[in-house]
């Protein structure tokens, strides 16, 4: 029997004076994959950062519950730990500190939070080592800077290799196909549905079909002017390729 890792409640979300989210709703029980799907300005990576707890977005009213407990007071490192994982559309770079450490800092930080052992760097090495492959990178990125001078897709398939590693309960990944060439999108697409389980959930919030392509979503929701307008499963995405956003609503 499957249960509820998220629960977004009538969620109605600010930036300054404008209104972005409007009463959004939406359910993720586990081993589930969601996509959302909608037009520039929908609301839909604002969704994201708000259910992370980005510091840039208030909260005007609704609830974010996260296996039945309200995440509104949480600050968004604690969300984190907490096992709620945010791949940005854009990855920042972080100079001065080595992918290799940003990442046993992160990981250590989550299993402290779950009661588990902290891992030295030999063990963490060792776990790092598995991981990689799973995404297409070589070792060496991990003695560069966090991605300090990556490509666009390098950078994704770090993100994909932080949210291997956390083994986070829900990971909402945020247009991780964009910029992408076909061959960095497989890669990457491929490493997520490895990290599909029955214990945790995926958000997708994508523009375009062809990530799903390679990850076929449970259900598609589309996004407009703030709050989803339409749900269904992936043919809803197929019908969105052919018709377009209008139609569709």
């Amino acid at each position: 029997m499957s249960h509820t890792i998220l629960e977004v409640k009538d969620l109605y979300a600010s930036v300054g004076e404008i209104t972005i989210l409007k009463g959004v709703n939406l359910s993720v029980q586990a081993g589930e994959i969601h996509a959302i799907m909608g037009p520039n300005g929908s609301g839909k990576s604002t969704l994201s950062k708000v259910i992370a707890g980005h510091p840039a977005y208030s909260l005007i009213s609704g609830d974010i519950l996260f296996f039945g407990k309200s995440v509104l007071e949480m600050e968004p490192d604690e969300r984190a730990r907490a096992g709620i994982f945010l791949a940005f559309q854009y990855p920042v770079e972080i100079p001065g500190v080595s992918n290799a450490d940003f990442l046993r800092i992160a990981l250590n930080s989550r299993r402290k939070f779950r009661g588990l052992s902290e891992l030295s760097p030999l063990e963490f090495f060792q776990l790092i080592t598995e991981k990689i492959n799973l995404v297409g990178m070589e070792e060496s990125f991990l003695t560069r800077n966090v991605n300090e001078g990556f490509s666009g897709g390098e950078k994704k398939r770090n993100e994909i290799l932080q949210m291997a590693l956390l083994d986070s309960s829900l990971s909402i990944l945020d247009e991780t196909d964009s910029g992408l060439d076909i061959d960095a999108l497989r890669v990457v697409a491929n490493g997520i549905n490895t990290l599909a389980k029955p214990t945790n959930s995926i958000i997708l919030i994508t523009h375009y079909q062809r990530l799903l392509d390679y990850i076929i979503p449970d259900f598609v929701h589309i996004m407009s002017n703030g709050k989803i307008v339409k749900t269904g499963d992936f043919s809803l995405a197929q019908d969105l390729e052919k018709y377009g956003y209008d139609r569709i609503k």
